[in-house]
């Protein structure tokens, strides 16, 4: 008999509830674990992510004067929304007050100045949480879908950056642990 606190595909128990580096909450399988160095689940691969719980702001809406709410959709995306506003699943529109203002990365001044142009950089912070350096002439055209100005980016505390993977050594292979 499954109860909700049991992996549906293997009976077994779930584990605490965990919360990943950009806020969002899941509970695994205890059977199951992930490997950050493969980058694969071992064991059950069932994982039940948790809608996360809206929290109020101490901000009013610019429409109505309602307070805003903090809200995470299920992929990830912040947006501030007006507590007066909902949705009609039937009709498939929204009720009430719409107002939505999605949050997205931070800048700050750099005094560094562009190895490519000499223009200053800025930090950029998505609203994951992760950093990088860019050109301040750079940009985007969402109509033509295309990078404008400078395109120099250098991502900080990247995994995949060729300096931080020289430092640590490869991880052992299968013929390295059988000798």
């Amino acid at each position: 008999m499954k109860t909700p606190d049991t992996c549906p595909q293997c009976g077994a128990p779930l584990k605490p509830i965990e919360e990943t580096n950009t806020g969002r909450k899941l509970q695994r399988c205890s059977k199951g674990s992930w490997n950050p160095d493969t980058k694969k689940v071992e064991g059950c691969p069932y994982v039940k992510w948790l809608q996360a719980e809206p929290q109020t702001l101490d901000e009013n809406c610019p429409k109505c004067g309602a307070p805003l709410e903090l809200r995470v959709t299920r992929f990830g995306k912040k947006m501030k929304k007006c507590t007066k506003g909902g949705w009609d699943k039937e009709a498939r529109k929204p009720t009430g007050c719409d107002y939505i203002e999605w949050i997205t990365g931070k800048t700050e001044e750099l005094n560094e100045d562009c190895p490519t142009c000499g223009a200053k950089l800025v930090l950029y912070t998505t609203a994951k949480g992760k950093k990088m350096k860019k050109c301040s002439t750079s940009g985007w055209d969402r109509e033509a879908r295309q990078a404008t100005g400078c395109t120099y980016v250098e991502w900080l505390n990247d995994s995949r950056s060729p300096s931080s993977a020289s430092d640590q050594p490869p991880p052992p292979t299968d013929q390295d642990q059988r000798v």
